[in-house]
């Protein structure tokens, strides 16, 4: 591969005009622009970006480590990050920890290893001991889709308790007073926020504690939410509604539903959580609480450039709370109250 000294012997001129016709063209001649630039395309020259960031310090890429790139509430949120990178400049490096704290920890030491300027993450492990490497290792960060405890980061959220109480009440309000709740690994909390929002909304309505009906998920993704469905097949006396700690638990449990010709929403009424794009294109268009995905990923990447600027005025970490919506679908929208 061509280097900077083989374009300048090449074009007759020194390494620093070759890097001033580069960065500051402005500084250069047009004669020697043109001249410098035709070797350039002639040899195929690629500055060295890892080179330039060393020199300067600052790397020009953000790094977004996110649960599940295969859920599409994820890729809205970092094309949210990305858009606002873009626009100051900044690409955008996205990886997936698999919601495996080992991989995110090996992604944490890659991240410092490359000098990224800053990273936004959705943490996989509860504990928070990876975010102790990037402490250390003086990396800004922002959270994303989590709370940053005391104060001392930032973080972009939606709070979660209200979107678990605006599903419950949206199907206490159409008549159930058994639902189901089917979440995924206890330990996310969001996982346990969304349940948390439900309870409270049947105790709010004077239902007892035993109308949530707990489900299990190994994972978070529509296999999990096929299994789970099978299993309130099997239930006795089964729940009329249930609530589902994402979408894509949720269409799963639409096509166990469809499998065992069940009924939705008559026999059995679905919400799920995020509002993904394929949660409108199902089969029964399926009710869901929104998150404002997008909006998280360009707050949070926003609030890591103002931290990284490297500006006189002192950061100020934020922690940024959303609030869901919840639409209103055919999934949930029985023709006849359940009542049962």
């Amino acid at each position: 591969m061509a280097g900077i000294k083989d374009v300048a012997r090449q074009a007759g001129v020194s390494v620093g005009t070759v890097s001033n016709v580069i960065n500051r063209p402005d500084l250069v001649s047009e004669e020697t622009r043109v001249r410098v630039q035709a070797v350039i395309d002639r040899l195929g020259y690629v500055r060295s970006e890892s080179a330039r960031q060393l020199r300067a310090g600052r790397s020009r890429i953000v790094a977004l480590l996110v649960l599940d790139m295969g859920n599409p509430f994820f890729v809205d949120v970092a094309r949210g990050a990305e858009r606002a990178a873009r626009q100051a400049g900044l690409g955008v490096m996205v990886c997936n920890s698999a919601q495996s704290p080992s991989e995110e920890a090996d992604y944490i030491s890659l991240f410092a290893e490359q000098r990224v300027r800053g990273v936004l993450l959705t943490p996989a492990d509860p504990t928070g001991r990876n975010l102790d490497a990037l402490r250390r290792n003086g990396t800004p960060f922002v959270l994303v889709d989590r709370v940053a405890a005391g104060g001392s980061e930032c973080s972009v959220s939606v709070d979660d308790v209200n979107g678990g109480m605006l599903a419950a009440n949206h199907l206490i309000a159409q008549g159930h007073r058994s639902i189901a709740y089917i979440g995924g690994p206890s330990e996310l909390t969001q996982v346990r926020d969304r349940r948390a929002g439900a309870q409270a909304a049947l105790v709010e309505a004077g239902l007892p504690a035993e109308s949530l009906v707990e489900l299990s998920a190994d994972g978070l993704d529509v296999a999990a939410g096929r299994d789970a469905g099978a299993r309130l097949l099997g239930l006795g006396p089964r729940p009329t509604a249930v609530f589902c700690a994402n979408d894509l638990l949720a269409l799963g449990v639409l096509q166990a539903m469809y499998a065992a010709r069940v009924s939705v929403p008559d026999e059995l009424a679905i919400v799920g959580y995020d509002d993904i794009e394929f949660a409108a294109a199902a089969a029964v268009p399926l009710t869901s609480v929104r998150q404002p995905a997008a909006a998280m990923g360009r707050l949070a990447a926003e609030l890591l450039m103002e931290e990284t600027s490297g500006s006189d005025v002192g950061h100020r970490h934020q922690q940024m709370v959303l609030q869901p919506e919840l639409v209103v679908r055919s999934s949930s929208l029985a023709s006849r109250a359940a009542g049962r």
